[in-house]
């Protein structure tokens, strides 16, 4: 990897390992108030936003920055930083080990960089995406610095498939695998992109619960569908508080017609 690369990388490491040795402490001991949309956030949620986004501002001169807990209008910038301090809040207050630190790396309004960090179970998430985007950047999606790979099996009753809360809908007669839900976003798509389920869907998440994400499932080998209108890139100027990513991820594109048909009965 070039320097800029390695800056990128070193610094989504060295601030998500910082900030989580703090949640780390707090991690099953706050209490959580909810917000206007239903969820739910803590002191936890809001210190750690601050403090990521005060690094970046301190090393990222000029670059735009998106969060679930403080700046949701998406920058005039050509880069941007997206935040999820703590993806998982539920997970986090009840004790549930399942919870994550994102940040995605967006260059023209498309991720290209994608850094999950589950402090719990000591793992981090990374992945480098270069798209249609031009730019020259390494390839590869990665688990505690090794490489993952997305499954190539066919589905059986020995296999997983992750749902959230909102998209138990599609549970009908001759699904294909076993039903897990893990209350995350983002790891519920990574547990894909490491090869251990075949697919998932999350049928209201928002911008800063998959940005990340987005990048290392496809540098995994995963196919990514959007199952609404909301797509990349994002526009300058609109507020993405309220806007939903409807989104299903198989392992591999061969998976697709399979998992489709069971898509009539989401509600988006």
């Amino acid at each position: 990897m070039n320097d800029f690369w390695n800056t990128i990388l070193e610094f989504a490491e060295t601030t998500t390992i910082r900030v989580g040795k703090q949640l780390m402490q707090d991690f099953g001991k706050v209490q959580a108030t909810q917000k206007p949309d239903g969820s739910l956030v803590t002191k936890s949620d809001k210190w750690a936003d601050q403090e990521i986004r005060d690094a970046i501002v301190s090393t990222f001169s000029g670059y735009g920055i998106l969060s679930e807990e403080s700046e949701q209008t998406f920058p005039d910038t050509e880069w941007c930083w997206v935040i999820d301090p703590l993806d998982g809040t539920t997970n986090f207050t009840r004790g549930l080990p399942i919870w994550s630190i994102s940040l995605g790396l967006l260059y023209r309004g498309t991720p290209i960089f994608g850094y999950v960090y589950v402090p719990p179970l000591n793992q981090a998430f990374y992945g480098f995406w270069a798209g249609s985007s031009g730019l020259q950047t390494p390839t590869g999606a990665f688990l505690n610095h090794h490489p993952i790979h997305t499954s190539k099996d066919i589905p059986s009753k020995n296999h997983f498939f992750n749902l959230c809360s909102r998209s138990t809908g599609i549970i009908q007669p001759g699904f294909p695998c076993k039903i897990r839900m893990l209350g995350v976003a983002s790891y519920n798509f990574l547990t894909v992109a490491t090869g251990a389920l075949l697919g998932g869907i999350e049928a209201t998440p928002k911008i800063w619960d998959i940005a990340a994400a987005w990048v290392i499932v496809q540098a995994a080998g995963g196919t990514w569908l959007s199952l609404n209108s909301m797509s990349f890139p994002l526009s300058p100027g609109m507020d993405y508080s309220d806007r939903s990513f409807g989104t299903m991820v198989v392992s591999n594109l061969g998976l697709v017609p399979i998992f489709t048909p069971f898509l009539s009965r989401l509600k988006l």
